[in-house]
């Protein structure tokens, strides 16, 4: 998406969160598409990543639309530990609730099973996975 803002000259509406400390590398506007004729290897860079990302909001939109919130909050976990290297989670249940666009009550209560499933112990904003989910 932001290929295609900075390809159009409009401003970037994508808001992105660093998990763990990370490189940017930023490329000017004006290499884009001289970039795109030049190099081959740029250009199927550029294509490779964005058919990625598609297929990950292909994924997204198919949980959001098949897959029950108890499912998706166990992928959400699993996710979010192999990011971070770490079986502990620090993260509180409100901002679980806003990425997972529901409810903070709807997290607690789902996640309080997982914890009377002994899958997982919890802490004030943090979440320790227990056993494969």
């Amino acid at each position: 998406m932001t290929f295609i803002c900075c390809m159009q000259h409009y401003p970037s509406e994508i808001k992105a969160t660093v998990e763990k400390e990370a490189e940017l590398l930023a490329v000017p506007i004006a290499h884009l598409d001289e970039w795109l004729v030049k190099y081959p290897s740029w250009k199927n860079f550029v294509m490779q990543t964005m058919r990625s990302r598609f297929n990950e909001l292909l994924a997204a939109i198919d949980q959001l639309a098949f897959q029950k919130l108890d499912e998706r909050l166990v992928r959400y976990l699993k996710e979010k530990s192999r990011a971070m290297g770490s079986s502990l989670i620090n993260l509180s249940h409100e901002e679980i609730a806003n990425e997972m666009a529901t409810s903070r009550e709807v997290i607690s209560r789902l996640l309080k099973k997982l914890e009377n499933e002994k899958k997982v112990l919890l802490y004030r904003h943090q979440i320790k996975l227990l056993r494969e989910l």
